[in-house]
């Protein structure tokens, strides 16, 4: 975007490419409550117990939303490191919604989004059987690492270092040895 440009609208629909039903509205930074959060994440994260959004939602680059009638189905957060990376996290979208296109709707309007706001690079992390969901949002695979530092690790250093929990399987080759 060049000084020329007028701001994109913070609401502005945007169009991701990918056919999802008509009856959604997809938003980036729409009104959104701690309470939707909580019941959308209650629906679609077994074990999921109240949060308050707003630490999150203030921290926040972006987000982006799918309301059907309303009702908050969808949801994708990122956030910035100031500079030119921004980093995924949060895709959650309603079980009766799921299978239809609308998490990589909500993805592609993030990456849209992110970019127009300055971002060349947006990071996510995912488990291998999502490996397939997030290239059709666009991802390539990359290296990354990851370092447990909350309960988990003080709980079970095991568990929370894959390495030591199955250290064939984390380096088949030996070449973290030494």
């Amino acid at each position: 975007m060049t000084g020329a440009e007028p701001a994109p609208s913070p609401t502005a629909e945007v169009d991701t490419g990918v056919d999802v039903d008509t009856g959604l509205d997809v938003e980036a930074d729409g009104s959104l409550t701690g309470d939707e959060l909580n019941t959308l994440f209650h629906a679609a994260w077994p074990g999921h117990r109240d949060t308050d959004f707003g630490p999150v939602l203030a921290r926040s680059l972006l987000r982006v939303t799918a309301r059907r009638a309303g009702r908050l189905v969808g949801y994708v957060n990122v956030v910035g490191d100031g500079g030119v990376h921004a980093f995924l996290l949060d895709t959650t979208v309603h079980p009766e919604e799921r299978r239809r296109g609308l998490g990589v709707t909500l993805v592609r309007a993030a990456a849209e989004a992110a970019r127009e706001r300055g971002a060349d690079w947006l990071h996510v992390d995912y488990e291998p059987h999502l490996t397939a969901f997030h290239e059709r949002c666009g991802f390539r695979p990359t290296a990354a690492g990851l370092m447990a530092l909350g309960d988990l690790a003080k709980a079970d250093p095991v568990k929370a270092d894959p390495v030591k929990a199955d250290p064939v399987k984390a380096d088949p080759d030996g070449s973290r040895d030494g």
